[in-house]
């Protein structure tokens, strides 16, 4: 089910930006949803990071095949050679099981993020082993369905505002202080929806469907 914000975030975007009319009408169908339970949202969200979503969609498939009742629990009973046979790094495979580990002894508080605000959820999320910003930013989107997160970390988001906005600008270019700087300026436009832009910009990389 969509965020009860989807329709309205929408509209917003189509009527200030020619740019999301565009996409939009390209990709009608489709929202934001939620990837499940925390643990699942921030271990997928470990094993995405800095490999391209394909890979990362990959590596994920054959994570949870390993682990078909995906939990703390259960990950923390698999080998580390069984996870690292799945395409995951030595060092991923330690953040994933020091996650397991964090629910398991109940030192995330689910009920105090859910009350929290966005950098407060950063702040505490970044406390933990092997999540950093984009990690937590990730889990803002597609667990908590925050509707005015910008993930500047996020290669896929500079690649589509290069593509979108930019004239095809090299990433590295905008992937710098100045860089950044120049994408949240642009990115004022789109508030309070920076998730749902986001979104769209992460569909606009995708081929539309072909008609019959």
């Amino acid at each position: 089910m969509a965020p009860p914000y989807w329709s309205r975030a929408k509209r917003a975007l189509r009527q200030t930006d020619p740019v999301f009319a565009r996409i939009i009408a390209r990709h009608p169908r489709g929202a934001l949803v939620s990837r499940g339970d925390p643990f699942t949202t921030l271990a997928r969200a470990i094993v995405g990071q800095q490999i391209s979503v394909k890979a990362a969609n990959a590596v994920w498939a054959r994570v949870h095949a390993s682990c078909p009742e995906f939990c703390a629990r259960a990950l923390l009973r698999k080998r580390a050679s069984t996870l690292r046979g799945c395409g995951l790094s030595e060092r991923k495979v330690e953040y994933l099981q020091d996650l397991a580990r964090h629910f398991e002894r109940a030192r995330i508080d689910l009920e105090m993020l859910q009350c929290s605000t966005d950098d407060e959820v950063i702040e505490r999320l970044t406390a933990v082993r092997g999540i950093g910003r984009w990690t937590a930013e990730m889990f803002l989107i597609f667990n908590l369905l925050r509707p005015d997160v910008l993930p500047l970390d996020d290669l896929g988001l500079l690649k589509a505002i290069s593509f979108n906005f930019m004239d095809g600008e090299p990433i590295e270019q905008l992937n710098t202080r100045a860089g950044r700087a120049r994408i949240t300026q642009l990115a004022q436009n789109w508030a309070p929806w920076r998730s749902v832009a986001t979104w769209y910009l992460w569909r606009s990389l995708e081929k539309p469907p072909v008609s019959n």
